[in-house]
């Protein structure tokens, strides 16, 4: 498909309640009157960023991802956010893409928070992952994944790049610059959503969720309300500008 219609989700969670959570974000998508291909939420969409991993982790079989599925099914949209999930004996903050027809791909954060501890409570992930939806070759991130630009280096790779976050509020100027150098520097479309209020460990959040296109303009930006928004990404307009303006090609190679 030439276009693809991104609905990014900005919202204030509820602190360690997952099941208030999804019926928060049930509500909210029931109010999207546009349509789209794809709705993202932030990262731990159902708990918030906590490092209690053990206490709050789902298999991927279990009630969020569940709720993932039957959303997807009923929107006949794709929902990508980021989970606290358990698998042997691991725990991971893993960014999931369901789609409609109940498939499910996953990517896990690389880069863990060291100053919250997060090494100390899940697992690194270890490899990129590239997802394909309706043509479009979707990159997947997580929050502190965006400030390591050689781990989103686009060498023709993929067309839009996603970062879920909890992004607090004393860092928000990081937050803006970046989202959008990694839009300009990879010529790609970015989407970017992070939370907005207060969360368990009175860490506030200021939103400034996004969809940015290749060349740094804002298709869609947010207040700090929780609020959704909507962006059409033209493919033949980012083909074009690629050809015209081939940096990728004098791109450094990097083996990770």
């Amino acid at each position: 498909m030439s276009t693809l219609n991104v609905t990014v989700v900005q919202a204030d969670l509820y602190w360690h309640e997952p099941e208030r959570n999804l019926s928060a974000f049930s509500k909210m998508l029931a109010q999207s009157d546009e349509p789209t291909d794809l709705y993202v939420l932030p990262e731990m969409f159902s708990t918030g960023f906590t490092m209690h991993a053990e206490a709050h982790a789902e298999r991927m079989d279990g009630r969020s991802v569940s709720w993932m599925a039957e959303t997807a099914q009923k929107t006949g949209a794709a929902i990508c956010g980021s989970l606290i999930i358990e698998e042997d004996g691991d725990h991971y903050n893993r960014f999931i893409l369901m789609r409609a027809d109940g498939q499910a791909e996953y990517y896990d954060k690389r880069h863990l928070f060291r100053l919250a501890g997060e090494h100390e409570h899940y697992a690194a992930g270890r490899e990129l992952r590239t997802f394909d939806l309706n043509g479009w070759r979707i990159r997947p991130m997580v929050c502190y994944d965006l400030r390591f630009p050689v781990w989103s280096r686009n060498r023709d790779h993929y067309d839009l790049l996603v970062y879920v976050a909890n992004w607090p509020d004393r860092r928000h100027l990081a937050w803006e610059t970046l989202i959008r150098a990694r839009a300009i520097e990879n010529q790609a479309f970015v989407a970017a959503v992070n939370r907005v209020g207060t969360d368990g460990n009175d860490i506030h959040y200021a939103g400034g969720s996004a969809i940015i296109d290749y060349l740094g303009n804002y298709l869609a930006s947010f207040s700090t309300e929780p609020s959704l928004s909507s962006a059409t990404l033209d493919m033949t307009a980012l083909s074009e500008f690629r050809m015209k303006f081939p940096f990728h090609t004098d791109a450094d190679a990097f083996t990770l």
